[in-house]
């Protein structure tokens, strides 16, 4: 019974059995008592009218003639609806009274009642209990007994009013056959109702078992309704559909990445192969040979950082990457990778702003950091306007370094500013010029900066691009921090 369908409904069904079990016992049971005590009241009653009728007339014990006791004693037999004996002190039977009804002849009732019972009720001076009066009924009867007294505080007579206990077994009988044909209605009307409820319950369960199943199978469109009437299956809902985006746009970047990686790998390995052909087989004349080995050098360095920025991925992926923290000049360093890139800028006809602060010392790990900033300033050369202007930017900011870089060109929609810094992921439409990468730069940029504890953020907006991140500085040294200005065209 592993279905939760069936679980589900068997404990609804058992808790049922259980509540209609418990309540019916607590109800027969108190049913059972309210009419013994019933009982008990009329048979008390009966035996009270009776003993102050005898005591009052105590002397016509002693006579022959008991026409008058005989007479009240039918009476009340009648209109009680019980059977009363009268008998003398010791327990014999004097007048035995029936009610109309009973069906029992009076030459039945005769002989003594038991000595137990006569002690009991002398001593006590009433009684009240179940039982067969020493067989002088034939069945068990409620009997209530009082002890008649005279006018001297002797013993005159016993009162003993019974009635038999099958009129409450019959009428027991008679209440837990209706009470059992209630419960075995309102039982299946329920079991009905929790059938429909447990389905309704476990119905988007399965709809989420099934949605995974596909989703399993390649099926990354599939999703499930976020309406279930019910806040926990619809916050599941809620999150498988999350995971169910979130695995498809991972599923789209990664067959992406593939595409890219495998164009990035192509191209350049073309160009080798058809250089090293050419210059083999004569094709490409001896003098010319140093320039084309220049673009295989260059081709096989774009390849070795393709492979690098991959490993770096999949280092960052398993929590691998491991940075050492050393105190470096961010200042220094920045202006290391601008002179790298001044063949670019002047191919481009490039404005540049810069503003660097002078020993700006940083604690980190400066390997790692001059990726990040190369990385920066490649995309903004790349992605500026001919003519355009950069602005780089490096100063303290509390306890962390600030170092920003701005381009003015085409800019990065909106929609796709909060996703820049994910794996896999290149904004082709805004920077279509941009055929090459494989969508890692970014993402290893955030990484790094977030492993040395600092925050990286992009803007887009009034035709420029900015770029900013901070990392820790380190202790600062001795002697004063003084700003420079740095403008190029």
């Amino acid at each position: 019974m592993r279905n939760i369908f069936v679980k589900n409904y068997m404990a609804f069904a058992l808790l049922i059995l259980i509540s209609f079990t418990f309540a019916g016992g607590v109800f027969m049971a108190q049913v059972s008592r309210y009419s013994v005590q019933e009982k008990q009241e009329q048979l008390e009653t009966t035996v009270s009218y009776v003993d102050a009728i005898v005591e009052n007339n105590s002397v016509l014990l002693q006579t022959q003639d008991n026409t008058f006791l005989k007479t009240y004693l039918d009476q009340q037999a009648a209109v009680s609806g019980c059977t009363i004996l009268l008998t003398d002190p010791q327990g014999k039977v004097l007048i035995c009274s029936l009610p109309k009804d009973d069906g029992i002849e009076k030459d039945q009732i005769q002989g003594t009642v038991s000595a137990k019972l006569v002690q009991s009720i002398r001593d006590k001076g009433s009684y009240f209990g179940l039982g067969n009066v020493s067989g002088l009924f034939s069945e068990n009867y409620f009997i209530a007994g009082a002890n008649c007294v005279d006018e001297i505080g002797q013993t005159a007579a016993l009162v003993i009013a019974a009635i038999p206990s099958a009129s409450t077994t019959g009428l027991m009988h008679t209440i837990m056959r209706s009470y059992l044909f209630i419960v075995a209605i309102t039982l299946v009307l329920t079991l009905i109702i929790s059938w429909f409820l447990s389905d309704m319950l476990t119905r988007p369960l399965k709809g989420l078992v099934s949605a995974a199943k596909k989703f399993g199978h390649g099926e990354f469109d599939v999703r499930v309704s976020e309406n279930n009437n019910c806040d926990e299956i619809d916050e599941l809902a809620v999150s498988f559909n999350n995971m169910a985006t979130s695995l498809q746009q991972q599923e789209e970047l990664s067959r992406g990445f593939v595409a890219n990686v495998s164009h990035e790998l192509k191209t350049p390995m073309t160009s080798i192969r058809g250089f090293v052909d050419g210059m083999l087989d004569g094709t490409i004349p001896q003098e010319r040979h140093p320039q084309y080995l220049r673009i295989i050098s260059e081709e096989v360095d774009r390849l070795s950082r393709l492979v690098m920025r991959m490993l770096d991925a999949a280092k960052i992926q398993a929590g691998e990457l491991i940075i050492t923290p050393a105190p470096f000049d961010l200042t220094e360093m920045a202006a290391r990778v601008l002179i790298s890139f001044e063949k670019q800028i002047n191919d481009k006809q490039l404005e540049m702003d810069v503003d660097l602060q002078d020993s700006l010392i940083v604690n980190g790990d400066s390997d790692h950091i001059y990726r990040v900033i190369y990385n920066l300033v490649d995309n903004a050369v790349k992605f500026v306007n001919d003519g355009g202007t950069l602005t780089i930017r490096a100063e303290e900011e509390g306890t962390m370094s600030l170092f920003s870089i701005r381009n003015t060109g085409s800019e990065i929609p909106a929609e796709d500013l909060p996703h820049v810094f994910d794996r896999f992921y290149k904004v082709d439409r805004s920077r279509s010029r941009d055929r090459t990468g494989a969508g890692l730069g970014l993402y290893i940029v955030k990484s790094i900066i977030n492993l040395h504890g600092g925050e990286i953020s992009v803007r887009s907006a009034n035709g420029e691009t900015e770029f900013a991140f901070t990392v820790p500085l380190a202790q600062k040294p001795s002697g004063g921090n003084e700003g420079r200005q740095l403008t190029q065209k």
